[in-house]
């Protein structure tokens, strides 16, 4: 009898150790992920592979510049640059800031420190929203649920503006008015 007490009591504390194991490994002390895309580590970031400039053979070698370290090569991709082409601009005549514009907006005041405030604040907003703890274990995507309150719901913007008699060329016209 004194053996099966033993067994039982085994049990139970192997059930309790399971069970705490388990309440605490929802309490992650790492930043909350929102967006739990479970392929996300497996493939490349598209968006990081920025294509070179195809080589070219030069005219004529010594009018190549001495190469120097630091300096950029003449196939180094230059996104502003083709940025501008493509839009149909000349990057020669391209301005860093427009000055009228950077003083009319930093009229009231610049925080130097904004980034990390907006970084401390998200951070503290995505731990209050991070999920329930089956939906952490399970990695379930909490993201749109958590920033809902933030979003904008784009077709009541559109009639909002379009009552004020705004129009939106890019907008589909009103049923009706087709």
């Amino acid at each position: 009898m004194a053996q099966g007490k033993t067994g039982m009591t085994s049990a139970w504390k192997l059930g309790l150790g399971a069970l705490l194991a388990a309440l605490t490994s929802g309490c992650s002390g790492g930043d909350p992920e929102l967006m739990n895309v479970r392929a996300m580590n497996r493939t490349p970031d598209e968006f990081a592979i920025l294509p070179n400039k195809p080589l070219e053979m030069p005219k004529n070698f010594a009018e190549l510049p001495t190469p120097a370290p630091g300096t950029p090569s003449r196939t180094d991709p230059t996104p502003e640059a083709d940025a501008i082409v493509a839009l149909g601009g000349n990057p020669a005549r391209g301005v860093r800031g427009d000055q009228g514009m950077i003083n009319y907006v930093s009229r009231y005041g610049v925080n130097p420190s904004i980034r990390q405030a907006v970084a401390a604040e998200d951070l503290e907003y995505r731990r209050r929203h991070d999920g329930r703890l089956l939906e952490r274990w399970f990695n379930v995507n909490v993201y749109f649920r958590a920033y809902r309150p933030q979003s904008l719901d784009q077709y009541a913007e559109l009639e909002r503006w379009r009552r004020l008699g705004v129009r939106n060329v890019g907008a589909p016209p009103p049923i009706g008015d087709e």
